[in-house]
Formats: structure tokens, C-alpha cells, sequence
């Protein structure tokens, strides 16, 4: 399966430690293809600061914060089944580093669970109801496990 990121980077925040298009393109595969899908695939991920993911957060979600990652899932137009653009993540590294500094894990293994989390998301997963959060955060747990990082749901 071929998978494009398109990785565009809107803030000053440093960016020596974002992982390469390899490493986020092998954890795009794994979520995937994890949650079902083996078709060619294409992303949009853009790092952005926290104002701008404050400014996404309050007008797309009502929650006036910024916020780690968001996802916007691409809407094929009417009679159109299948098309490689899935859509978009935007990712705040200020707030990635700080969690994972919180809940005492790596920022390479936060950001694998996110883009993991945010991919799908873009294939139509949720987690609103119960029984939809317990189906996506098996997916994660399974595709983090073949990528080596353990379980972010397990109490530490």
C-alpha cells in the first residue's frame, strides 16, 4: 500500500525531533491497515502552534483550548467511492511534548499513538460512544504493539 504525507510546518517550534516521512508513513501504514484499509493513501499533516490548533479546537469542536491533534477527514463528493486523499491532521508539537512529559513517555511514543489515533479517525473510527471508544483503542493498542511502543491506556 502507498502512502503520501504531505507535511507542512506552520510554527516557529523546533522541529529537529519530528519523526521522518519514513517513520510517520510506516505508522500511517500500521494504523491503516490496522483499521481495515489497503488502498493508496494520502495525508496532510500540519504542525501548527497553539494558537492556530486553539483557534481550530474552538471553531470545529467548541472547546476553547488548544489541543494535541485534530483530524479532518476528507468528504468524497457525491457518487465518488473511493479517492487516495483521506484528509488532514494538524498536530501541535507544544502540546505533544508537554503530555508526554505528563504522562511520562517519550515524544516519539506520543506521537506515534497520535498520528495512529488521528489516522483513524480519517478512515471514519470514533470514539463518542463507549462501545466506539473500546473498538478504536483496541485498534491503537494492536497497531502500537506491532510498532514495538506498549499500551497508552495501561495505568503506569
Amino acid at each position: 500500500m502507498k502512502i503520501i504525507f504531505d507535511v507542512q510546518l506552520a510554527t516557529k517550534e523546533p522541529i529537529e525531533d519530528m519523526p521522518s516521512e519514513e517513520t510517520l508513513i510506516r505508522w500511517a501504514d500500521t494504523a491503516l491497515k490496522e483499521g481495515g484499509r489497503d488502498k493508496e493513501s494520502e495525508i496532510t499533516l500540519r504542525m501548527v502552534d497553539a494558537d492556530e490548533i486553539h483557534q481550530l479546537n474552538l471553531t470545529y469542536r467548541n472547546m476553547d483550548k488548544p489541543t494535541n491533534i485534530l483530524s479532518f477527514p476528507f468528504e468524497l463528493p457525491e457518487g465518488v467511492d473511493d479517492m487516495p486523499f483521506l484528509g488532514d491532521l494538524v498536530v501541535c508539537r507544544e502540546v505533544l511534548v508537554r503530555e508526554a512529559q505528563e504522562q511520562q513517555k517519550t515524544l516519539e511514543e506520543h506521537f506515534c499513538h497520535l498520528i495512529i489515533h488521528g489516522c483513524l479517525h480519517l478512515i471514519g473510527y470514533d470514539h463518542i460512544e463507549d462501545d466506539e471508544a473500546e473498538e478504536m483503542e483496541g485498534l491503537e493498542i494492536k497497531a502500537l504493539a506491532k510498532l514495538g511502543y506498549k499500551n497508552p491506556y495501561e495505568e503506569q
